[in-house]
């Protein structure tokens, strides 16, 4: 059974509160745009194409649902105002605020054509916001192949595993996954091995989200801690020699700095260190050229508590009760919190980044050229610059 984060058609959006996985699986309803602000600020759905697309969704319904006025600029300004309020519920993924720039283009060149009205500018808008989660599935499944197949020719063949870190796949996107879709692409292979995923603190998203699609999918897979990754890259056992390790992405930068759930960069670097590749999967929406390098990105900070405490059903030594969900307090009362949502991989460390179209490498001068994967078709890209099958 496919994994669904997103459920749509026309006039109804639900969202599968990731809050309360893995244990419960319940879907909210979103039935405007404030809805899906709230869905995405408390992180009930999470994911940079994710996010983007309920977004869309969210502001999609409501105007199937809602009376509008009939004249097409008064329709226009409204979109465009509800979509800049959208954009501010979380600002490190890129992904959001390109689809709002996209969705405005369309709904202004709608406004502008002749014998426009409300109605016209409306539908304009949903159809585009529609086809954006058709599309993203089309782009991971693209993201899985090619990040699978480079993967095996630079191991020479046979079976590989791999580290993943954070949750990247059908909970975070439209469907089949960024870094979790080239597992999905191994694994459907016969290529894959064993994938390790990290528990990811502070929010735990790989524990509770990752370990859940990885179970749901069969795939043969292995919890570890954040802080074992170094211990784990050491070992050469048959299933622990691990042949990369792939990342998603909330922003990529024009230089190929990369920002992605906190505890990222240091992966990278110890997958530098143990001579490991080092790959970031990510859609082309998430490459940001206006951004120059990392240092230029906003790195979200989220409230202390969501690592001081622990929220989960109630263990009573056999079995879990789900009607009783506490929250835990893991940490001493009082002590400050330093709680960065994500952190910035410098493009030094990064070996390629993968995208729909292929993989990105280095050229000669060791530096990413992105604006290729960013504007150019497949048929049109530079060879040297995009490694495909």
């Amino acid at each position: 059974m496919v994994l669904e984060a997103i459920r749509y058609k026309r006039g109804s959006l639900e969202i599968l509160n990731q809050l309360k996985l893995p244990h419960q699986e319940v879907y909210d309803a979103v039935r405007s745009a404030e809805d899906g602000w709230h869905a995405i600020k408390e992180m009930r759905t999470r994911g940079a194409p994710a996010i983007a697309i309920v977004a869309a969704l969210a502001l999609a319904v409501e105007l199937q649902n809602t009376k509008t006025s009939d004249q097409a600029e008064e329709v226009a300004v409204f979109i465009v105002e509800k979509l800049d309020y959208l954009v501010t519920s979380r600002p490190t993924a890129v992904n959001l605020a390109d689809a709002a720039r996209k969705l405005k283009k369309i709904v202004e060149s709608s406004a502008r054509a002749d014998g426009s009205d409300g109605a016209t500018v409306s539908r304009a808008y949903c159809d585009a916001a529609a086809q954006m989660l058709i599309a993203d599935v089309a782009d991971n499944q693209g993201i899985g192949k090619y990040g699978a197949e480079w993967i095996v020719k630079q191991a020479g063949g046979g079976q590989v595993s791999i580290l993943t870190h954070c949750n990247t796949g059908s909970l975070a996107t439209a469907g089949y996954g960024t870094a979790l879709g080239v597992v999905r692409s191994l694994h459907a292979n016969s290529s894959l091995k064993r994938a390790f995923c990290t528990e990811t603190r502070p929010y735990n998203q790989g524990s509770r989200l990752t370990a859940f699609e990885l179970v749901h999918d069969d795939i043969p897979a292995t919890l570890v801690t954040d802080s074992m990754a170094s211990a784990l890259l050491r070992l050469k056992g048959p299933s622990e020699n691990i042949a990369a390790i792939v990342v998603g992405a909330d922003r990529v930068a024009a230089n190929g700095d990369t920002a992605n759930k906190i505890g990222t960069c240091q992966l990278a670097i110890t997958a530098k260190h143990h001579g490991v590749k080092f790959l970031v999967a990510a859609p082309r929406t998430t490459i940001d050229l206006d951004t120059k390098s990392g240092a230029e990105i906003t790195i979200e900070e989220r409230p202390g508590k969501e690592m001081t405490m622990i929220k989960g059903p109630r263990f009573d030594g056999v079995d879990l009760d789900l009607n009783q969900p506490e929250t835990v307090s893991i940490a001493a009362k009082g002590i400050d919190v330093w709680n960065p949502a994500f952190d910035v991989t410098p493009a030094d460390l990064i070996d390629g980044i993968i995208t729909e179209i292929g993989v990105v490498e280095k050229g000669d001068d060791g530096r990413f050229d992105l604006t290729i994967a960013r504007e150019a078709h497949h048929e049109s890209v530079k060879p040297n610059s995009i490694g495909g099958s």
